[in-house]
């Protein structure tokens, strides 16, 4: 019935659909198996992508080659860039996406991907043999061959909803948990763990009243996720809202307490510290009289509302009756309740870098399986985990980001490093190279690895090249462009910047803190002429560059640095535990993470800089 696969994916939520078309694009056979056609790419809590860090990585995604921001551009109703009024490090897109479309297009994308089969129902084990993956069983009993396996199972590994007191199996609401993988990989000397995350009701917005709320608007010249010319940026947006709890809403809250699964014991799995349930809040943050409440439609025609900034696994009428205290949510109707869900995974550092299970071969995990919560970051594993599964099917080396290459290279190093015990989310501040990984210079750092694996397409590799060719000639040109004192120093004076006496560079001027291109342009007119034939990214990619480049000079350096130490390769099956003088700690931690350079393994939790030390003696005899 079944041909053999070269790639298995178990579960079509965010990771399991970058994976397969990943794999495929590279000429893998594939099959994606899920529990319901239906439900591929649900946007399970809010209908967003991108954010502080995340957004990076939906870029870094498009990039290689992956879909997620076509898709999000695709289905977007909104956009924004985050802390712009920061540097540009943290610069964040962030869209808020049609739920439903943002599936459909997945889905229709998926279908458009040659070498890409599907299959509906529940996979409930893996077929090993020798300690080698060789292919999936499913609920009715069926084998299918694969040469590899990606899990991406989500929330679904022994799932339980909770909703006050009452609880039930499901790995989302109206949807069956998925049995018999857990236990199966536990045989198999796998650790396993329980996790928690939440959602908050969904509401009728017809019932609101959005005149006592504050209006939130996109950006006035939205841009978009993609580097490709597929997508176009929005020409019209839908609004969003945010509104306040108080302290009648807290009250309330507060009197279900008692029969509130978070407090009473009953949910043992830890939840997102940054992404709290508003009991959570209430009661870690009870000094504060109010938190915020973002109102943010689910499409362009619907009229439901998703309510962030209020999940909860509450009882209903608890919910429901501290919700109407919001204002302008006085008269809201409920469409479904908020809930709690806690769900099996699997600590991440039983992985390779490249997603690769240590225990059995040719066994990828990706997503909330690997303790991660978010879409953006679900996603990104899924493409990394696709691509090494394609590239040891066919005998190649395996693709591996680096920290300093991206906020993907830093997701899973951390992961796998030092693992997590609570939902793992992305900051920039976890990247220590945060200014040379910039949303807007995620084609500039990926696209040609992209290009190499067989991922990303000629034309994406042009366009980049394009871009880079295109921004060396500006920044060039700006160093050669001189203004005259008798041009410019009236509109200096008006920019509360310093007047000068003799032709400056523009080079020069972009450097000023008060002076960007924007406000250089308008100082003269012949210069604005000549700019406006760049497109706006290279005049971006040219004054981030320009203004920042000693700064960017220094991570460089320090990059280079940590280079020497992430080439030094340590060999597959070096015996730390035959090393005497290292701490019992740094033995246990080196034998069981298994590090493939002596980089890595100084970014092991446990593992000293005594031991580090130690370590590089043994190596280099």
């Amino acid at each position: 019935m079944f041909p053999e696969y070269d790639v298995i994916v178990v579960g079509a939520g965010h990771a399991g659909c970058e994976a397969a078309h990943a794999a495929a694009k590279m000429g893998a056979k594939v099959l994606l198996c899920t529990m319901n056609m239906n439900t591929i790419a649900q946007m399970s809590c809010n209908p967003a992508m991108g954010g502080v860090a995340k957004g990076q990585i939906v870029r870094e995604i498009d990039a290689l080659g992956g879909l997620s921001g076509i898709i999000s551009d695709k289905s977007m109703i909104q956009f924004r860039m985050l802390n712009r009024s920061k540097g540009p490090a943290m610069w964040s897109p962030r869209s808020q996406n049609d739920r439903m479309r943002f599936a459909e297009e997945w889905r229709l994308a998926l279908e458009q991907t040659p070498n890409v089969d599907f299959w509906q129902e529940m996979v409930n084990g893996i077929v090993v043999k020798d300690n080698r993956v060789v292919g999936v069983k499913t609920g009715i009993g069926l084998e299918i061959q694969g040469k590899s396996v990606v899990l991406t199972n989500g929330t679904f590994l022994n799932g339980i909803i909770h909703i006050g007191e009452k609880q039930f199996g499901g790995g989302r609401t109206g949807e069956s948990a998925a049995k018999g993988i857990t236990e199966q990989l536990v045989s198999l000397g796998f650790e396993a763990g329980r996790m928690k995350t939440g959602t908050p009701p969904r509401v009728d917005g017809r019932s609101l009243d959005y005149t006592k709320m504050e209006i939130q608007e996109g950006d006035e010249v939205p841009e978009k996720f993609s580097y490709s010319d597929e997508t176009r940026p929005l020409t019209e947006q839908r609004n969003c809202w945010i509104t306040y709890t108080n302290k009648e809403v807290h009250e309330t809250l507060e009197t279900g307490f008692d029969r509130s699964p978070m407090f009473n014991g009953r949910i043992q799995g830890l939840g997102p510290r940054y992404c709290p349930s508003i009991e959570d809040k209430i009661n870690r943050f009870a000094e504060r009289e109010r938190h915020q409440i973002f109102v943010e439609p689910e499409g362009w025609n619907t009229v439901e509302i998703y309510v962030n900034g209020f999940s909860t696994s509450l009882p209903e009428d608890v919910q429901y009756k501290a919700m109407r205290k919001i204002p302008g949510f006085e008269n809201a109707k409920m469409f479904r309740p908020g809930y709690a869900i806690e769900y099996d995974f699997f600590p991440p550092t039983q992985l390779k870098l490249t997603l690769e299970t240590h225990l059995v071969e040719n066994l990828y995990f990706a997503g909330q399986i690997n303790g991660t919560t978010g879409y953006e970051e679900a996603a990104s594993q899924g493409l990394i985990a696709g691509i090494n599964a394609a590239l040891k099917v066919k005998e190649e080396d395996p693709f591996i980001l680096k920290r300093s290459d991206a906020y993907i290279g830093v997701l899973i190093d951390d992961l796998i490093n030092k693992g997590t015990e609570e939902p793992y989310r992305m900051f920039t501040s976890r990247a220590e190279f945060r200014l040379l990984l910039r949303q807007d210079n995620a084609d500039l750092r990926l696209t040609q690895l992209g290009h190499k694996i067989g991922l990303a397409d000629d034309t994406r590799l042009e366009k980049m090249l394009d871009k880079k060719s295109n921004t060396a000639k500006l920044i060039n040109d700006l160093k050669q462009k001189r203004l005259s004192p008798d041009i410019i120093n009236e509109g200096l004076d008006e920019f509360e910047t310093a007047t000068v006496k003799e032709k400056i560079s523009v080079e020069k001027l972009l450097k000023r803190p008060q002076l960007g291109l924007k406000e250089i342009m308008a100082l003269d007119e012949e210069l604005k002429a000549y700019l406006s034939k760049y497109s706006k990214e290279v005049l971006e990619q040219a004054e981030v560059q320009i203004k920042y480049k000693s700064y960017i000079e220094k991570e460089q350096q320090m990059v280079e640095k940590l280079n020497s130490m992430e080439n030094f390769q340590i060999p597959v099956h070096f015996d730390y535990l035959a090393i005497p003088a290292l701490s019992s700690e740094g033995k246990q931690k080196l034998h069981k993470i298994r590090p493939e350079t002596l980089g890595q393994a100084s970014r092991i939790s446990g593992v000293s800089p005594a031991d580090l030390s130690i370590l590089t003696v043994y190596l280099g005899r």
